[in-house]
């Protein structure tokens, strides 16, 4: 009977854990019909559907590299040359990303299932980039990797999980060049020795004591050597192929520019994109604070009571008061919560607009924050297991690293929380397991208060995930809305929900382009509309998003100019489509640039031959 019940109840455990893997597994699927953005999402499949030299900026395409070849297989799959296609093939990269999470953290870190699912959960849901800028999720993926490959070599001493860390994160530079940084993950390699070094001093005898630093060396230089074996074993063979492919020279150039073009793109710089990094830390560090504080007077005001408690006089009341009173002190605690969460609100620390980052922006990075010190604790905190001390420090060098080689602050690493929120939601889920007290002298103080507030912070964060990755949809700057329109006339876009205005435009737009059989002609696109390419099915003759800051307007003379003489030569002279808003402007953007497509056409003699509300094209 008992072995009956012992079936039953593991499979229940296995109903539950597949339940667990295929929510993990489609849920980053939920938003592949919905929103046209202009800017990224096409952008990263024109890129991928006309991968090379020929349309493509040799700087992106050798800095992203790997990224573009895999995206470049997905469009070769069946539907991948369509928007849905192309966003079911990239978002299956999140759920794979969010179910290795899931198994290095119920596996090898043996965390409870229940827990890590749901910070697997949270981390897809903050997803706030599209899935098409693959170059950040195959980032995730390696570097993940890597962590779970360092992980198992250092605690089980094995050299050719070391090696094959040290692989993953060299492929992570040809993934996107900026993944440079990861490389700092060495530390944790050193700090490990470091900690083994220390625990076999405290095992020492006498003299034996003082040799600490010596046995830990050992191990330090042997395992950084297996990290860096693997490293630059893996850049030497992708290096070896592009040279093959595309000549040396041709791909040093083309990283030599992405150093160059901070020149222009000032928020590339590294000390403006560490400042951007902790500017958005140091700003939100205010409402870290406040948290701490309404912990603090949680915990003053529980255990005052509990003082109060062991006074003789209430200790003769009857037994009811007495328990009533404790309820009433944890009651007590979760009103101090419920009045953080409200006066949060009213002070503007979140909002439940979900289409907006403001929702989840602020008690993400507060989440962050907390994660950094909870790690740092761990690490530093006498009696820790040396591997919880591993993953804590591992764990807050994805939080930092994540972040740096981008302009986009602190946004990354919110991207990326498939160890740090399962680790967090962890590290509370044994706090509030463990009876525990913290002892001022002679005098025990109950830890209640701190568990209450703290969850109640926590399901604020966890709240507000959901509802943000319920309801955003990365459009431009902003969410998508209302996305109740559709259009029929373009193979590309075909059921992909967007606002009325949206499909609007592309319907016009599309129609043209089929009447005057446009597609697959080469087009010079301006604007902030670099998407155009792929959704048009129109290879860019240069680069499609050549108004970007990072693009150098030195870059685009030599792009135009390779343009002209191929006019001059006989080819087909590409079409010019702009943003009509950016015509109207004033103050544009770039002019320079702008500049240089209006010599063009009035040389060749282009004129005006569509426009509507949103675009405008210029054909030879």
């Amino acid at each position: 009977m008992m072995e009956k019940n012992l079936e039953g109840h593991q499979e229940r455990k296995s109903l539950w854990e597949l339940f667990f893997i295929l929510v993990l597994l489609i849920y980053p699927l939920r938003h592949i019909n919905i929103g046209l953005d202009l800017w990224d999402t096409g952008y990263s499949y024109a890129n991928f559907l006309y991968m090379g030299t020929d349309h493509m900026d040799p700087m992106w395409l050798f800095s992203t590299y790997l990224a573009n070849v895999i995206g470049h297989m997905m469009t070769l799959l069946p539907f991948g040359k369509t928007l849905i296609g192309m966003n079911f093939y990239t978002g299956l990269c999140a759920g794979v990303l969010a179910l290795l999470g899931y198994y290095f953290c119920t596996r090898s870190l043996q965390l409870p299932k229940a827990v890590v699912f749901l910070g697997e959960f949270v981390a897809l849901s903050l997803c706030w980039c599209p899935t098409a800028v693959l170059y950040n999720y195959v980032t995730y993926i390696f570097y993940l990797l890597g962590v779970i490959f360092l992980y198992k070599g250092l605690t089980t001493r094995e050299n050719k999980n070391l090696f094959l860390a040290g692989i993953c994160l060299g492929l992570n530079v040809f993934v996107r060049f900026s993944n440079l940084a990861e490389a700092a993950m060495i530390v944790g390699v050193w700090a490990y020795g470091v900690i083994e070094g220390l625990e076999w001093r405290k095992s020492a005898e006498g003299a034996e004591k003082k040799k600490w630093l010596g046995a830990a060396w050992h191990p330090i230089w042997r395992n950084t050597l297996w990290c860096l074996g693997g490293y630059l074993a893996a850049i030497a063979v992708i290096f070896a192929y592009i040279s093959l492919r595309y000549g040396a020279g041709e791909y040093l150039s083309g990283i030599a520019r992405l150093f160059a073009m901070t020149d222009g793109a000032t928020d590339y710089k590294p000390a403006a994109m560490v400042y951007s990094l902790f500017g958005f830390y140091i700003k939100n560090f205010y409402w870290f604070k406040r948290v701490c504080s309404f912990i603090v007077v949680a915990f003053l005001a529980y255990n005052l009571l509990r003082l109060m408690g062991r006074i003789k006089l209430f200790k003769q009341l009857p037994e009811w008061i007495r328990r009533t009173a404790k309820v009433l002190a944890v009651l007590g605690c979760a009103c101090i919560g419920g009045f953080m969460l409200v006066w949060m609100w009213q002070n503007d620390f979140y909002s439940l607009g979900y289409y907006e980052y403001h929702s989840m922006l602020g008690p993400g990075i507060v989440f962050l924050m907390f994660t950094i010190l909870i790690g740092v604790c761990k690490v530093l905190w006498p009696g820790v297991k040396k591997e919880e001390k591993l993953i804590s420090g591992l764990v807050v060098l994805i939080v930092i690293l994540t972040s740096l080689g981008s302009n986009n602050g602190v946004y990354p690493s919110l991207n990326n929380l498939f160890i740090a929120a399962p680790y967090l939601l962890w590290q509370f889920w044994k706090f509030c397991t463990e009876k525990s007290l913290l002892k001022i002298r002679k005098i025990s103080m109950g830890l209640l208060p701190v568990k209450v507030i703290f969850g109640i912070f926590l399901f604020l964060v966890i709240g507000q995930s959901i509802g943000f990755g319920a309801h955003f949809v990365f459009q431009e700057t902003r969410g998508a809305k209302e996305t109740v329109a559709e259009i029929d006339n373009n193979s590309v876009l075909a059921g992909i929900r967007m606002n009325e205005e949206r499909a609007r435009w592309m319907e016009e737009l599309s129609e043209y382009v089929r009447a005057q059989g446009l597609q697959g002609q080469e087009v010079i696109l301006f604007g902030q509309i670099p998407s155009l390419s792929f959704y048009l099915q129109m290879p860019s003759s240069f680069n499609p998003w050549s108004d970007l800051s990072s693009y150098t307007y030195d870059t685009m003379v030599t792009a135009m100019d390779k343009v002209v003489e191929e006019v001059n030569g006989g080819k087909r002279a590409p079409v010019v489509i702009v943003d009509r808003m950016y015509l109207e402007q004033e103050e544009k953007l770039h002019p320079d640039k702008w500049q240089l497509i209006v010599d063009y056409m009035e040389k060749f003699d282009y004129q005006l031959s569509f426009f509507n509300e949103k675009f405008v094209i210029y054909e030879r």
